[in-house]
């Protein structure tokens, strides 16, 4: 929560229209390397062992870490505001307003998506292993498949950023709570598509589609994605009041806990015994799907009574405070 707070403090009120790129931009860094990572790492395992490639990472993370670090007097610096005026304006009546605001996103919406991305490491990868593995002589490992969303964000990103969002911009205004209404119907598709794979699978088990379908539900997953998750990271960063922003941030990645467990949740009600489930085959996907789309429809509604506030930093940093701190003001 903190990183992608400061990536906001970077932004003040003269140039906060930037904000979105900013955080588009930000997500795609972070899976640039779980790209990168995830087609280097099974190799230098398997050639090298596990002191290479466990310890490339932690030798690359400590050469980022002294990067960012040399690099602190170039950054706008927001003094951490202390318990005090942090715990004056959370339980003041406009923080406790924000709060409750975006605790509704947080809590009640957004873990149903997460629900659903998520496993992508569990039910899409389960679905992937008894579908045609092959490609020529090489048999592509099921969880390899995830590669694909990093590498569907790295396209997806610049596209939404450039052309999606300006085409549909053209349309109706497309605001923050819009784009994650938008998002949430594409995630409940994703699922649709699943479901229609799970059974072509069922129906065809001598012949099951090759593997590769599963990019389809990919693309429109991460679509999604970068519809409701980059644009979650923008919006609680400016409805959050100023000494909240990392606390909001921090609670926009428990939403993704609450997600895992209510997937959790889900699979120990189903289950009747280790193999079979109330939901079998397609209809787990189903499910899944149609809880998003309920949840998508109850948001349209919900968002339209939203009454937010943004609160950007402000674009001089109190000198005082950084140059006690020992930080110099650009």
């Amino acid at each position: 929560p903190c990183v992608s707070a400061h990536v906001g403090d970077q932004f003040g009120s003269q140039n906060q229209n930037l904000l979105s790129r900013v955080f588009g931009w930000f997500y795609l860094s972070i899976n640039m390397g779980a790209f990168i990572s995830s087609l280097l790492i099974p190799v230098i395992l398997e050639y090298y062992g596990p002191h290479y490639a466990f310890g490339l990472p932690g030798v690359l993370m400590l050469i980022a870490t002294i990067l960012f670090w040399l690099g602190r007097n170039e950054f706008v610096h927001i003094p951490a505001s202390g318990w005090e005026k942090f715990r004056s304006e959370t339980f003041s009546r406009e923080g406790l307003q924000a709060l409750l605001n975006l605790c509704v996103l947080f809590y009640v919406f957004l873990p149903v998506f997460w629900s659903l991305f998520d496993q992508t490491g569990s039910s899409w990868v389960l679905q992937g292993q008894k579908m045609n593995q092959m490609i020529g002589d090489y048999k592509l490992s099921a969880a390899q498949i995830q590669a694909l969303n990093p590498l569907f964000i790295l396209l997806l990103v610049p596209t939404f950023t450039y052309v999606i969002y300006p085409m549909i911009d053209r349309v109706f205004p497309l605001t923050p709570l819009r784009k994650i209404s938008i998002g949430f119907f594409v995630a409940a598709a994703s699922f649709a598509i699943s479901a229609l794979l799970e059974s072509w699978i069922i129906n065809a088990p001598d012949n099951p589609p090759h593997i590769l379908w599963q990019a389809v539900p990919y693309l429109v997953l991460t679509s999604a994605e970068v519809m409701v998750s980059i644009t979650c990271l923008e919006f609680s960063y400016t409805q959050a009041p100023k000494s909240m922003k990392s606390f909001i941030m921090s609670l926009f990645w428990l939403a993704v806990t609450v997600g895992n467990l209510l997937t959790a949740g889900v699979n120990k009600v189903i289950m009747i015994d280790d193999n079979h489930s109330h939901l079998e085959g397609a209809k787990y996907f189903w499910f899944f799907s149609g809880l998003m789309l309920v949840a998508a429809v109850v948001f349209v509604f919900v968002a339209q009574g939203y009454k937010g506030k943004t609160y950007i930093q402000d674009d001089a940093v109190d000198e005082a405070q950084a140059d006690e701190e020992g930080i110099q003001v650009q």
